[in-house]
């Protein structure tokens, strides 16, 4: 059923192997930047082996054939396939003793607040009433806070 169809093709050169779609259409300055290429990869303008791709980051390699706006592009890359570097995962017990370690580490200290309640009269500021009916005022006991007034 599927019949093959011969096309000019334009070539696109990357240096590396599998590519992103979006990065390709960047490379071959059919877009004017990222955004523009993913937008258009999105609302499926872009086909990549004759058929609709939806996926910005669809990886690429050497031969594929990309259609966009009426052209093709053919992508030639002469560097083998990079394989994708698997990240080493680390085993619960490692994740716990690595927590210990950073809770073993020295803390900073903490530093004293200052009690707010006692009013300065320093620099030649006199206490007034309302200071002092604020000084007199205690803190809640089951949460430490004080009451405000307006």
């Amino acid at each position: 059923m599927s019949e093959e169809i011969e096309v000019e093709a334009l070539e696109v050169e990357v240096s590396v192997q599998p590519i992103e779609l979006y990065k390709v259409l960047k490379i071959a300055n059919l877009v004017s930047g990222g955004g523009e290429a993913k937008y258009a990869i999105s609302e499926g303008y872009v086909a990549v082996n004759g058929e609709i791709e939806l996926r910005k980051r669809c990886k690429i390699y050497d031969g594929d054939v990309i259609e966009f706006n009426g052209e093709y592009f053919v992508v030639i890359c002469d560097q083998p396939v990079q394989e994708a570097q698997v990240r080493e995962q680390k085993t619960p017990q490692v994740a716990v003793i690595e927590k210990q370690a950073k809770k073993d580490k020295k803390t900073p200290a903490v530093k004293a607040k200052k009690n707010k309640a006692t009013p300065s009269t320093s620099k030649n500021r006199s206490v007034t009433k309302k200071e002092a009916e604020k000084a007199d005022k205690k803190a809640d006991t089951a949460t430490g806070r004080k009451p405000i007034s307006f």
